[in-house]
């Protein structure tokens, strides 16, 4: 997806009056009407209209979702060890991103008394005032993205607004706190219904190199990888994934391909010269698949892909939706995008969640690691951790 660049501050930024001025005149031009408009008038607050659900999907495909809704165990939440810190001149990260639990600590280490955030919050109020066609105006006239549900459009005026004036205060970075991030949706041997018995097998390994600065689509690699305990594809998997038997019969076994992988990383200069995270939708590929790969293959779990941003926790905390909002077509739709490819093929998926990442990093979010494995346990990072990133990649060694 086209990146774009980054806007700047806005001309005119607005003040605190302390003579009493209406939410318009405290938002200064920044957010100022044009002739004619109807923001000038008293609004009720109007609840926004249901999102339309997304287009009902095959029987395969929703076979498939539920297997990555049958999570593990509910990830145990990480004691917060430190206050929250992006490196020396990167942004802080943002409080609307900070979960219910963290504001106290988060509240400790920032002076709310100051007038600039009295200014905020009068112009959200503002702007939660605004049609849908008002919102895309504002938008427009900042050359920001103006598809999305209603929600989404305001949370983007808001935290444009939000960075506009804490850059003048603070003259802080709008950078990332990672220079890139690895998008990964591994595609994996299944049967229909889902068996409990059932192994999963990686038979597909994508991974999309997001670009945090210039917000692209860097690179890609993608390599089909041979299952052992399966190595007969069913026609359920075949059909799902696209995959065929051919393909998966001619590619090597999994230790190869992640070595591969690591060799790729590496010649990108990954957690050496920059940093990275690694990205996925949901806690299934990492906690599961990757998992009882590893220990198929006998080898020890790398440690590049011990911690990750989960993009639906991220997505969920963000934008303020439930859980059932954070499904890759539903983000996708909600986002004002439409699926680019084959679903579940697993590069197309990939660059689909590397799309909602950066409109995410447009909206002014701070993609951070939320989830991590330790001990074969899926565990919740905390915000309130201090920010690091993965480690250059090494290939892991066998097991005894």
């Amino acid at each position: 997806m086209p990146g774009k660049a980054r806007p700047g501050a806005a001309a005119g930024a607005p003040h605190v009056s302390r003579s009493g001025s209406s939410a318009a005149a405290v938002a200064g031009p920044l957010l100022r009407p044009g002739a004619g408009s109807a923001l000038s008038r008293p609004r009720r607050a109007t609840v926004p209209a249901a999102v339309p659900a997304a287009a009902a999907a095959a029987a395969a495909a929703a076979a498939m979702e539920e297997q990555k809704e049958n999570r593990p165990q509910p990830a145990r939440d990480e004691a917060a060890a430190a206050p929250a810190a992006c490196p020396p001149g990167r942004q802080h990260c943002r409080i609307s991103d900070q979960e219910t639990n963290d504001k106290t600590s988060a509240a400790s280490s920032n002076d709310f008394s100051d007038p600039i955030y009295k200014e905020i919050a009068i112009t959200n109020g503002y702007i939660n005032r605004m049609t849908r066609e008002e919102l895309r105006s504002k938008l427009a006239e900042f050359k920001l993205e103006t598809r999305g549900v209603k929600d989404v459009l305001k949370k983007r005026l808001k935290n444009y607004y939000k960075k506009q004036k804490l850059m003048q205060k603070e003259h802080i970075s709008g950078d990332s706190c990672y220079d890139y991030i690895c998008v990964v949706d591994f595609e994996a041997t299944c049967e229909e219904g889902n068996p409990p018995e059932f192994v999963h097998e990686i038979i597909e390994f994508p991974v999309v190199l997001v670009n945090t600065r210039t917000l692209e689509i860097e690179d890609t690699f993608q390599q089909y990888v041979k299952p052992e305990i399966n190595p007969k594809l069913s026609d359920f998997c075949i059909s799902l994934t696209g995959i065929t038997q051919d393909i998966v019969d001619k590619a090597d076994i999994f230790p190869q391909v992640l070595q591969n992988v690591i060799e790729w990383m590496r010649q990108r200069e990954l957690g050496t010269k920059y940093s990275y995270c690694m990205l996925t939708d949901g806690s299934w590929d990492m906690s599961k698949f990757l998992n009882i790969q590893c220990r198929i293959s006998r080898i020890k779990y790398p440690s590049f892909a011990k911690k990750w941003i989960n993009i639906r926790k991220s997505y969920g905390n963000f934008y303020k939706v439930p859980r059932k909002q954070t499904k890759l077509a539903i983000m996708l739709e909600n986002l004002g995008m439409n699926y680019d490819g084959r679903p579940h093929s697993g590069l197309d998926d990939s660059k689909n969640i590397a799309r909602i990442a950066i409109r995410m990093l447009q909206d002014g979010c701070d993609l951070r690691v939320n989830e991590r494995i330790h001990g074969g346990q899926l565990m919740t990072v905390s915000s309130s951790v201090p920010l690091e990133g993965a480690p250059a990649p090494q290939m892991p060694r066998y097991r005894n």
